[in-house]
């Protein structure tokens, strides 16, 4: 079974990142930065404690270990790695996967797709259905790039008669069809057919058109479970199981390049189990076998100390890439403190951020400080945080806090923190908190 190999982005692209001029409209740079391009500011070697808070900071060391353990974890289970760009939407994070064998990106949105074009990604799945006239007529003059590979996602032969009136409607060309793969859907899930039978025709449908060419089977797990109990994971089986029955079905009518594939950063041991005969069985039939098995972790290489943190089950091998930072403002009654960071400045809809220990006053470091075992964010309004005693605290524990204070703060969810930010600072890592990078996110 042949295996892809990694696209890189445009090295010219990501390049001219570093020529960017930087002003007192980046959040959170230092004043002394404005009118320097990003290399130039780098080049002084600034320090994160010039940085200005709210802040939410990347770790350069925690991001490489990352990136090395999903993919040699893909790879050890005969999967492909496709990580969902939306996660970051940053390039050079993109750039950071694909070097070390990430075989494309995933996306969400046409114009995320135009994005990653934009810095030469030659191998894009869209996961999510392609109706829109415009979209279509821009996709089919980027199929003339013989180097590039697309797939999108189809759920209803609605859908794909859509696909087809729209590029008809666009007058556009297409230079070779387009790759279409079936979402298989589920009760209570997201998008995707609804049964087996529904995807089938779905299938057959896509085959038949003249403009699209049936690419295998696609399906989003992590939309039935929330947690690690047993009918969760019972229902992100069955579910995975009825992509590989269906992905069989289709494999033994057809010829030609077909995909299987799943996964966020949740369920992806499950996917692998489940994936594991399929894979198995393609590696038996013949040597030019062309079924391909994707991944499509994405908040895998950030990892956080919430959501994915309890739920992943590569929690030995992933740490927390990203930190919040933000500045004690206000100690207004005894046990309460509040902080200038609140929900226009770090995710919330996965978890409240978690207190993770005091800096030296006025002082941003990640090494850690006085630790806040006694304390939590209860709170958060648009540009501030609520830090109290926890309930279960002893009686008469007090917070170790004074205005000026800055709290690094542990956060739940990179899918919604990259989108607050239009520049995130990196640090070395490793108890170095020299700024060596500044991504740029494209929101």
């Amino acid at each position: 079974m042949p295996r892809a190999t990694a696209a890189r982005l445009d090295t010219a692209a990501l390049a001219a990142l570093g020529d960017l001029e930087l002003s007192l409209a980046d959040q959170g740079v230092p004043a002394r930065a404005a009118g320097l391009t990003v290399r130039e500011f780098l080049a002084t070697s600034p320090t994160l404690d010039e940085f200005w808070t709210p802040l939410t900071v990347l770790d350069g060391s925690a991001l490489a270990r990352n990136a090395d353990a999903i993919q040699a974890w893909a790879t050890a289970h005969g999967l492909e790695l496709m990580p969902h760009g939306k996660t970051t939407m940053a390039p050079e994070l993109w750039e950071f996967q694909l070097a070390r064998g990430a075989t494309g990106l995933t996306l969400a949105t046409p114009g995320q797709v135009r994005i990653a074009r934009g810095f030469g990604a030659s191998s894009i799945q869209l996961a999510n259905a392609l109706v829109a006239p415009h979209a279509l007529a821009w996709l089919a003059g980027e199929l003339a790039d013989e180097g590039f590979s697309f797939w999108c996602w189809a759920d209803s032969i609605e859908t794909v008669e859509a696909m087809e009136r729209g590029l008809e409607t666009s007058g556009a060309v297409l230079p070779r069809p387009i790759d279409v793969l079936v979402e298989l859907g589920a009760p209570g899930g997201r998008t995707g057919a609804r049964s087996d039978d529904a995807a089938l025709d779905v299938a057959r449908r896509i085959h038949a058109s003249p403009v699209l060419r049936l690419g295998g089977v696609a399906g989003y797990e992590g939309s039935l479970g929330h947690d690690r109990s047993p009918g969760a994971l019972a229902a992100v089986r069955d579910y995975l199981d009825r992509m590989v029955a269906l992905f069989e079905r289709i494999r033994a009518g057809h010829d030609g390049e077909l995909m299987l594939t799943a996964g966020g950063s949740a369920y992806l041991d499950v996917v692998a189990e489940a994936f594991a005969p399929a894979i198995e069985a393609a590696a038996g039939r013949t040597a030019d076998d062309s079924s391909r098995f994707v991944l499509r972790s994405g908040a895998s290489l950030v990892h956080d100390d919430g959501f994915y943190r309890g739920i992943s089950p590569l929690g030995g091998e992933l740490v927390a890439a990203m930190r919040g930072y933000a500045r004690v403002v206000s100690h207004p009654e005894p046990g309460l403190a509040l902080l200038d960071g609140g929900k226009r400045d770090f995710p919330y809809d996965e978890g409240l951020p978690v207190p993770l220990h005091t800096t030296e006053q006025a002082r941003l470091t990640s090494a850690p400080g006085t630790p806040l075992t006694e304390a939590s964010v209860t709170a958060l309004n648009d540009q501030h945080a609520f830090v109290r005693v926890r309930e279960s605290a002893p009686s008469g524990a007090a917070l170790a806090l004074e205005i000026g204070d800055v709290v690094a703060l542990g956060l739940s969810h990179p899918c919604t923190a990259f989108d607050k930010r239009r520049l995130l600072p990196v640090i070395a890592g490793d108890g170095d908190d020299t700024v060596v990078g500044l991504v740029r996110t494209f929101f």
